[in-house]
Order: structure tokens, then C-alpha cells, then sequence
């Protein structure tokens, strides 16, 4: 037997609905705030994240997958979704009218260690505003992304915020952090000694316990920021009060990623981060295009559903409606005829395709959770009624055959409302 690789699932039919639950809060709040869909390549040209993700970050230098194809050309799977889309802004000229709201639901795929809620294949929910340099462009993608996680139920999470400043105020900083990490060298990890000369803002998002501890006392770049970033960030802050957002600022807070300038964030559950994100207004310039100032946010929907349901939101599985039984083999093609006028009327509707007893297909009905069940025998394919039964409390009803179409939608409509 062949079995899946190493770090992919599966999504079986009886897990699919809370993905469909959410990609259809990420599909809503999306319309909320005039974001259009956008969908990319689940392979590109690896330069593309090599110039963009940065070659100091643990996911260009361990984590992805990187091919040559039949051309000879060096290609890499989707490890992020932002610098796709952001080749996708270039190359199709969307900076024309800004500004512009993107939204992508997609695979990813990183060669790591699969752990709880992250696997080597998992799916995200992103988003990325293209066009303003504003503190408002922030909050609106921060409100966004409460807006989404409030929609799923979720009712406890922390968000930490942080500025990083720009590439000038990051010098005099990153030489402060260098000079601490030097001081401690015997007490950080190999892959912190290795940040430590090549990007020092990286030892930050170390996951280690005893660095994460350590860097608790390290200098915080929020001593650092230039006055304009200072400003920015302090109009970010109140933009967030404004709007009635709770947040916690967390000055030693970095993102995985080396195009963030500024703004960086993420939601928390617990200790596991849910969501993540901020402002980038140097890759579409770095990436060959106009400059544009960007902010985004990414969201592991593995992960999110995980968080969801340990903090005991329940995701609703959706229900089937109608059955229609065949009670002998004469009444199967009105059984068939029956279910293609309910669904003509948007009632999911469905009958027999096995052959099975009508003991056998209430069976059936009942695991499947359908709400009613018709029967369809002798009498009714010569009668002009049908009996509607209610599978949750045993009721039954006699309805004409002419008015079953109209009756099943009405019995929806109002389940519904």
C-alpha cells in the first residue's frame, strides 16, 4: 500500500466541512473590506523567494523545496504567499489604481518538521493591501484580520504588535543586538551564533526555550526607531484603540521573514500564534516593480481549526434535506424524478443507488443526518400525495405531489431563519 508523504493529510469527508467553514468566513469578511481573490502558481521560479523571503531566513536556508525542471530552469514550491502575489502585481500591472485588496486561500509547502498544526503540505488564508504608506492602510488590515477570527468564534486571542523600524533605524540597532548576542555567545543556540553575524534581527524569532528566554533582556528596537517610524507606529497604535482593538505591544516581536519593515504582528492562542503579519514596503521595488508600500497577514488554517476547537468553537456540519426512499423497485425512477425537482428548487436531495432495502436505505438516511425522508411505494405512484417524515422528531406529514417541490423549500427557508 502506498501511503501519503511524510507531512501531508488528507481532508476526509468527515473534517471537510470546518475548512469549508473556514474559507467561507475568509470568502465573507474578505467582501466586507472590497478584497478581491487571488490565486498564483504553486511553483515559481526560486529566485523569486530567494530575492524576496531573504537568504538569511530559516525557510530559504533548510526549509524549501527547490527542483530543476525539464528546461533546466531552477524552480521552487510555494513556501509563502505573499511573494507570488507580489510577482503576480508586477507582471499584470495592478498598481494602475490603487489601492488594491487581495485575498488567497492555497497550499504551501516547507521542508520541516511536522508538528501540531503545521505540516510540510498545509493550507493558508492571507491577505496582502497594496498601494499606501499610511498607518490607516495597517489598521484596516489588522481590523480585517480580528473581523475574520472573530467571524469563527474565536473570542480570546492576543494580538502583540511591534514596530521593527526601517532599513535606516535597523543599523543602529542591529549593531546593539550583535554586541548582546557577542556577550552571550556561549549561551545561544548554533543557529543563533549563525544570526547572529548574518542577521542578527533573526535570533529573535528563535524558538528554542533557552533563547527565547534569554532575548527577554535583549535591546529593544523600539529604543531605535527613526522619528517617522516612531510616528508611524505610534498612529498605528492609536488607529487600533480607535477601533476598539485590544493589543498587548511585544517589543521583542519579529516575523520569520526579512522583508517586514515597520509594523509586524500576530494573533495568539495561548502560546500557539494563529495568525501573523505586516507591513513590506520594499519588495516590489526589490523585485523589479514601482515602489509600493504593502502590508499583509498570513493565517495556517490546519492550525487555526486546531486552536478553534480546542478553545471549544464547534464547527456546524452541514446537513443533507431530503431522502427519497424507494419502497419497491417499481417507484426508483419516481424516486429519481422527485430529487432532480428538488434540486432544480436548490434542495439537496438524494435516493437509492445501491439496490438497498428500504429497511436498509433509512439506515442510510439516519447516519447521513438527513432532515426528511419521503417514501415513495405502491400507493404514492398511484396516488397524488406524499408522506414528508422528520427524521429528528418522528413526526410525518401528507403532502400533494404538485406542492412537495414548494412545501420542502418552505420547511428549508424557515429551518434557516
Amino acid at each position: 500500500m502506498i501511503n501519503a508523504p511524510k507531512g501531508t493529510n488528507d481532508m476526509l469527508p468527515a473534517d471537510s466541512y470546518k475548512w469549508r467553514a473556514v474559507e467561507d468566513a475568509a470568502h465573507a469578511v474578505a467582501k466586507l473590506y472590497n478584497a478581491k481573490q487571488i490565486r498564483t502558481p504553486v511553483f515559481e521560479s526560486a529566485d523569486l523567494y530567494l530575492r524576496s523571503i531573504g537568504d538569511s531566513t530559516d525557510i530559504v536556508n533548510k526549509e524549501m523545496y527547490i527542483f530543476e525542471d525539464k528546461g533546466g530552469r531552477r524552480m521552487a514550491l510555494r513556501p509563502e504567499g505573499t511573494a507570488g502575489a507580489m510577482r503576480a502585481f508586477i507582471e499584470h500591472n495592478l498598481g494602475e489604481s490603487l489601492p488594491l485588496k487581495t485575498y488567497y486561500i492555497e497550499s504551501l509547502y516547507r521542508y520541516e518538521q511536522p508538528q501540531a498544526g503545521r505540516y510540510r503540505e498545509h493550507f493558508q488564508f492571507g491577505a496582502e493591501f497594496f498601494g499606501s504608506s499610511r498607518p490607516e492602510f495597517d489598521v484596516e488590515l489588522i481590523c480585517m484580520a480580528r473581523d475574520f477570527l472573530n467571524k469563527l468564534g474565536f473570542k480570546d486571542l492576543t494580538l502583540k504588535i511591534n514596530s521593527i523600524g526601517c532599513p535606516e533605524c535597523r543599523k543602529q540597532y542591529n549593531a546593539a543586538l550583535r554586541e548582546f548576542l557577542k556577550q552571550h555567545h556561549n549561551e545561544i543556540c548554533g543557529d543563533c551564533k549563525r544570526r547572529s553575524e548574518v542577521n542578527p534581527l533573526r535570533a529573535l524569532d528563535c524558538k528554542i526555550p533557552s533563547c527565547k528566554e534569554l532575548y527577554k533582556s535583549a535591546p529593544k528596537i523600539s529604543d531605535y526607531l527613526c522619528d517617522e517610524c516612531r510616528t508611524h507606529n505610534e498612529s498605528v497604535l492609536s488607529g487600533l484603540d480607535a477601533n476598539n482593538v485590544k493589543y498587548v505591544f511585544d517589543g521583542n516581536l519579529v516575523r520569520g521573514l526579512d522583508y517586514y519593515t515597520r509594523t509586524v504582528f500576530e494573533f495568539e492562542y495561548g502560546s500557539l500564534a494563529v495568525m501573523g503579519g505586516g507591513r513590506y514596503d520594499g519588495m516590489c521595488e526589490q523585485l523589479g516593480g514601482k515602489p509600493t508600500p504593502c502590508v499583509g497577514f498570513g493565517s495556517g488554517i490546519e492550525r487555526l481549526i486546531a486552536a478553534a476547537e480546542k478553545s471549544g468553537i464547534e464547527f456546524e456540519m452541514p446537513r443533507p434535506t431530503v431522502f427519497v426512499a424507494a419502497q419497491c423497485d417499481a417507484a426508483r425512477t419516481e424516486c429519481r424524478v422527485l430529487v432532480g425537482e428538488l434540486r432544480k428548487k436548490s434542495v439537496s436531495a438524494e435516493c437509492d443507488l445501491m439496490g438497498k432495502s428500504l429497511k436498509a436505505q433509512f439506515k442510510y438516511a439516519d447516519k447521513q443526518k438527513f432532515k426528511y425522508v419521503i417514501t415513495i411505494g405502491e400507493s404514492e405512484l398511484t396516488g397524488d400525495t406524499y408522506i414528508v417524515k422528520n427524521m429528528d422528531d418522528g413526526s410525518t406529514e401528507t403532502v400533494l405531489k404538485n406542492d412537495i417541490s414548494d412545501k420542502i423549500s418552505g420547511l428549508v427557508l424557515r429551518s434557516i431563519l
